[in-house]
């Protein structure tokens, strides 16, 4: 039977796409951004994290365990990931949620009977539903069954996409879709590589190409101080959006909140002192692209 691995379903969502939605998050991306505020959908695995603050240090966890993988240390609780078999059994026996297994196998069935508690919501705001992850189109066959299934309910859909996907994957999901928030990270294609660890090239052309097709796209542009946020830097994807028709830009202000994320996943964190840019600065932005013809807008 047809799974995905997916890490939540999100209701009452009002920034992936028009009204108010259900946003199902899939586990897994081919890209590793140095600024991810998703670091637990990056791999394609599910991933046991443990929250010091909320662990009370009653050992059921320890007990419960058939590996064996875990123990109380002084520092706190020890996961011995070598032997750790992602049971979850530790996580479902942990008074405190203090652990958590990320990512669980559902089927379009399954999604669907949460979507469809949600279907006044979507139908009195006209929002719906939207694909998001991670990179939604990496569980391909699923993602579009799930955009079929939504479909046939008059269910309005989107799929916020990096654009780095099979341009197979696209022509199959673009019957299915409403709308995509395309996300464009960089177009230095040395600074896309070292930023995003991904070649520029497929999510450029991909753009492109839905572009062509008249697919509804919003393009959504994380700011990240130093990175992608001088001059040079948004002539160049403001001159892409204009070639490819877009109206509706997005500026993502960069934000430190993922810090403690990436803590309980045990993964480093390089941009953890970068400030935030000031409110004044995403404004000139804004003001930039709004003269330029776009609608802009700050967030969501």
């Amino acid at each position: 039977m047809l799974t995905a691995l997916i890490t939540n379903i999100q209701k009452y969502s009002i920034h992936d796409g028009p009204g108010i939605r259900s946003t199902v998050f899939f586990k897994g991306c081919p890209l590793l951004c140095a600024w991810c505020h998703n670091p637990e959908n990056q791999l394609f695995t599910p991933e046991l994290v443990w929250q010091r603050d909320k662990c009370i240090r009653c050992g059921i966890c320890v007990k419960v365990c058939p590996e064996r993988a875990l123990s109380l240390e002084q520092p706190g609780l020890a996961i011995n990931r070598e032997r750790c078999v992602l049971c979850g059994r530790c996580a479902e026996a942990c008074p405190t949620l203090a652990l958590e297994l990320l990512g669980k196998r559902y089927t379009v069935a399954e999604v669907m009977a949460e979507l469809d508690k949600d279907r006044m919501f979507y139908e009195q705001s006209n929002g719906g539903v939207t694909l998001s992850g991670g990179e939604p189109l990496s569980q391909g066959d699923f993602a579009i069954a799930l955009l079929q299934a939504c479909r046939d309910r008059g269910y309005h859909t989107a799929v916020d996409t990096c654009g780095y996907v099979p341009r197979s994957v696209l022509e199959r999901a673009l019957p299915h879709t409403g709308l995509f928030l395309y996300d464009i990270k960089q177009l230095d294609p040395a600074k896309h590589r070292q930023y995003v660890g991904a070649p520029l090239g497929p999510v450029a052309d991909n753009l492109r190409w839905l572009a062509g097709q008249k697919a509804r796209i919003w393009l959504r542009l994380p700011i990240i101080p130093g990175v992608n946020d001088d001059e040079e830097e948004m002539e160049a994807v403001r001159d892409l959006a204009g070639q490819c028709g877009l109206k509706e830009v997005y500026l993502l202000p960069y934000h430190n909140m993922a810090a403690a994320k990436y803590q309980r996943l045990g993964l480093p964190y390089t941009l953890a002192d970068l400030p935030n840019p000031p409110p004044a600065r995403m404004e000139q932005l804004r003001l930039w692209w709004s003269e330029a013809g776009f609608n802009s807008h700050i967030g969501g």
